[in-house]
């Protein structure tokens, strides 16, 4: 494997290649994408930023609290959707194992001795999925009181194989950050680079992606379930591709197959948050469906296939109790786009 790195490797971008258009011309009402922005300002006070796309370009972005394009937003868990990106891209190129290939295989030199008899049973779908099975505790709104025995551990690859497998656990949804992280360390495997290196090669730099950082584990691979920072621009233009199926200015990306399945339910979630696709929530809002990269303190990534619609929201991370932005989509801006006039698309 190739060295980590997490620092910043080149100026910062202030450009951005999405094409931009007034909220008139998307047949959306600026008054409300106004009052959006004055309750942002007044209920929302470690907000960040908020962008709205729709038809490919940028027609609302606004920036809070001292932070701008440039600003380097943390993507918390929101970064799991990006690995599982990074997953399909190898997989396509024949980098990953098939997705029911065991864990004993794609782990052989981190499993410890005295490892649980059904971590055989453990594949790359259930890690995707979060249905391993492994013993673990996650809290109503997705604490993970294990998490930071996981952080302490000097070598967390052999700390999530080790956890014991619950049978009657396996194919059921839960919560589990470990999962992720082995998602990243199977990058690593497969490709002979962490999946921030691998990320600037196959997806950042054609996505013009420059300015970012990937926090790295004590092992040296890419946090696979945090540790991510980007631009909110980025974000954005992350999001688009994967809304136009894995598609950037004529160049596919990320496979469209593998796009189908992550955006898509594979299991059912918890209440309040979606069912969950491959390291993606999924549900529906306001009558339309969605997918949705999503981090802790409000670090979001909407897709809205059927309204053509990528949504940004970032604040800050390091909170303990935050507001879900998601009241401010249902209730002022989904409707609007659900009763608008179709729009042409610029060719991505």
């Amino acid at each position: 494997m190739t060295n980590s790195q997490s620092i910043l490797h080149s100026p910062v971008d202030l450009g951005s290649p999405i094409p931009a258009a007034d909220p008139q011309e998307a047949g959306l009402r600026p008054d409300t994408l106004d009052q959006v922005d004055l309750i942002i300002q007044k209920q929302y006070p470690k907000m960040r930023s908020f962008l709205l796309l729709h038809a490919g370009k940028l027609i609302y972005e606004r920036y809070y609290n001292g932070h701008g394009v440039s600003s380097l937003n943390d993507l918390r868990s929101a970064t799991k959707s990006f690995t599982s990106v990074l997953c399909g891209i190898a997989r396509s190129r024949g980098e990953l194992p098939d997705l029911n290939s065991s864990a004993i295989d794609i782990f052989s030199r981190y499993v410890p001795e005295r490892a649980h008899p059904l971590l055989q049973k453990v594949s790359l779908h259930h890690m995707l999925t979060m249905t391993s099975g492994f013993a673990w505790q996650t809290g109503k709104k997705l604490g993970e009181p294990l998490i930071h025995r996981f952080h302490r551990n000097r070598k967390w690859t052999s700390f999530a194989l080790s956890l014991p497998v619950i049978e009657q656990e396996m194919g059921l949804f839960q919560y589990r950050s470990t999962d992720s992280h082995l998602l990243s360390v199977a990058i690593s495997e497969g490709t002979g680079m962490d999946a921030y290196a691998y990320a600037r090669q196959h997806l950042f730099e054609p996505l013009g992606i420059r300015h970012a950082a990937w926090s790295p584990s004590p092992e040296g691979h890419s946090m696979g379930h945090v540790g991510l920072y980007l631009t909110s621009r980025d974000m954005a233009k992350f999001g688009l591709c994967c809304l136009n199926g894995g598609r950037w200015q004529g160049t596919t990306l990320i496979p469209e197959s593998w796009l189908k399945q992550a955006l898509a339910p594979q299991v059912k979630g918890y209440p309040g948050f979606g069912d969950y696709g491959f390291q993606w929530w999924t549900g529906i809002q306001n009558g339309t469906s969605f997918a949705l990269a999503h981090g802790h303190g409000g670090q979001q990534i909407y897709l809205f296939p059927q309204l053509d619609t990528v949504v940004v929201f970032t604040a800050d991370s390091k909170v303990s109790r935050w507001k879900n932005p998601r009241f401010l989509l249902e209730r002022y801006i989904l409707d609007d786009l659900k009763s608008k006039p179709a729009t042409s698309r610029p060719d991505s």
